[in-house]
């Protein structure tokens, strides 16, 4: 991972607003535009629930991930709110993030709470 090519965002806030016109719209941007080289949103919390129910946030994952966008959500998350096969099904990675978030932040990564 190169902290000056890498954005991940942790995408924890499920308000259909901020997703659309935040989240989903700069992550696909960001690669459209080559403003990062690798752009990975890290799915935790409500927005796992959100994102495995809600047709028109699935829609533009698909969008970002057909630009290059990487999702991966927080396994404990998918488990406790039922939607873990539905999130893979979606083409999410889903894994401990616990750790690989902590070294982020430890290492100076670049990201991005929303």
């Amino acid at each position: 991972m190169d902290n000056q090519k890498d954005l991940n965002i942790l995408w924890t806030n499920a308000d259909p607003l901020t997703s659309h016109n935040m989240v989903m719209m700069y992550a696909t941007n960001a690669l459209t535009h080559q403003w990062w080289e690798r752009v990975t949103v890290i799915v935790w919390g409500a927005t796992a629930k959100y994102a495995a129910e809600d047709e028109e946030i699935q829609e533009k994952i698909r969008m970002a991930q057909h630009v290059g966008v990487k999702f991966s959500a927080c396994i404990s998350c998918a488990v406790n709110l039922g939607v873990k096969e539905k999130l893979e099904s979606l083409g999410m990675e889903v894994l401990a993030w616990g750790e690989p978030l902590t070294e982020l932040i430890k290492t100076g990564a670049a990201l991005l709470t929303v």
